[in-house]
Parts: structure tokens; C-alpha cells; sequence
């Protein structure tokens, strides 16, 4: 790995916008590429090293704080920093009435959406430093029939994800809200299938637009 690549790390990785990111990302970065699924993330390995790029592969589930933990600590043992944080990590509840909300369903919600980045935020903002910056992705549904259990965990994410923005103006690291447009992606069919999805963006497409803003951002 070049001594001057920067090191970008996304969670959520394995698919949709997350490994669109990430291979985007690679010609620059060294991605450190976490999600749950390996094979998906195999994949995503043979598409940056296509692109002459070079990825760290960490197959964990971000709702285990041990697992992060570790995470962590191996890329400050390795290179000390993060330079991007990435995250696109969601869990995407069926489509429900409130009343019938599977437990099951709200807890996974609750884990992944919500207490995994506020887990996440307290272990990654040191490798951050002042200089760092840390992306999330709007997508409100709060209150809209049928996404209790998206909505609400979202929400709950992006309340967290705006607090350290606000908290960090003047100190960094720099806390960034993007907001994706429709996308043909695994999570849009789960809400809206039978959708037409020649009208909506690409994810890598998608990816490039994102990170052209943030490029104006800085």
C-alpha cells in the first residue's frame, strides 16, 4: 500500500451505496470494507484490486461492541488514523402497521440503526482526530404509515449523526449528512417492490455524486 493513500473505512460494505463507496473510493483510499456477509465482500475485494486498488476486509457484525472494538484498535495498531469514515450500515424492517410490529423485527432495527452508531461514534471519533471526516446518509420516514420500525431507528441515527456534527464544528472531526436520491438497490425493492427501478439511479452513479459533494465540502 502507498505510504500517501489515505485510509477510508465503511461500514456497511457489502452492497448497495456502502460497496458503491467503497469501490469508488478506492483508487485513493485504502478501504477497510466491514459487513456481515463474505462472500459479498470477496466481491467487493476483486472490484478495487480490478480498479488497482487494495481493501482490508473485515466480515463482523457492528452490533457486537467487542468486534468494533477490536476493529479499531487493529487500524490504529496499523496505521494509526482513519481518514473517512463511511457509514451505510442499516437494517431495513419490513413494511408494517405499528400494531404489528414483530419484536424481533424492532430489536434488530434498534441494534443495527441505532445502538451500533452509538457505539461506532465513541470508538472510530478518536481515529478521526481533529482533521478526519465522518459521513452518514439521510433517508426520513420517520412518521410515514408502515415505516414504525425503519422510521423511528433511522431517526434515532440521524439525531445521533447531527449532534456530533454540532458538537464538532469548531473542534473536528467533520461530520457530513448526505442525502442519497431513489436508488435500484436491495433496500429500496423491500419497501416499494414492483417499483419501476429503470427510473432510479445506479448506486455507483449514486456514489459519485456523493462523493463529488463531499469533495465540494471540503
Amino acid at each position: 500500500m502507498s505510504e500517501n493513500r489515505k485510509i477510508a473505512l465503511v461500514t456497511g460494505a457489502s452492497r448497495g451505496l456502502g460497496a458503491a463507496i467503497a469501490e469508488a473510493l478506492a483508487p485513493e483510499h485504502h478501504v477497510v470494507a466491514v459487513a456481515r456477509t463474505t462472500g459479498a465482500l470477496e466481491e467487493l475485494d476483486d472490484r478495487i484490486k480490478a480498479r488497482g486498488g487494495a481493501a482490508t476486509l473485515a466480515p463482523m457484525d457492528i452490533t457486537k461492541p467487542e468486534a468494533m472494538a477490536a476493529l479499531c484498535r487493529g487500524i490504529h495498531d496499523r496505521w494509526g488514523r482513519v481518514d473517512l469514515w463511511v457509514h451505510s450500515a442499516i437494517h431495513t424492517a419490513p413494511l408494517s402497521p405499528a400494531v404489528f410490529v414483530e419484536p424481533k423485527d424492532w430489536d434488530r432495527s434498534i441494534a443495527v440503526n441505532a445502538t451500533a452508531t452509538s457505539v461506532l461514534i465513541p470508538y472510530v471519533a478518536p481515529l478521526l482526530g481533529e482533521t478526519g471526516r465522518a459521513v452518514f446518509f439521510d433517508d426520513p420516514h420517520g412518521g410515514e404509515k408502515f415505516f414504525g420500525a425503519y422510521g423511528a431507528t433511522k431517526a434515532a441515527q440521524m439525531a445521533l449523526a447531527r449532534s456530533w456534527a454540532a458538537e464538532t464544528v469548531k473542534t473536528g472531526p467533520r461530520v457530513e449528512i448526505l442525502s442519497p436520491r431513489p436508488m435500484a438497490t436491495a433496500l429500496r425493492a423491500r419497501f416499494y417492490p414492483g417499483e419501476n427501478r429503470d427510473a432510479l439511479a445506479r448506486p455507483s452513479d449514486e456514489a459519485a455524486r456523493l462523493l463529488a459533494e463531499l469533495a465540494e465540502r471540503a
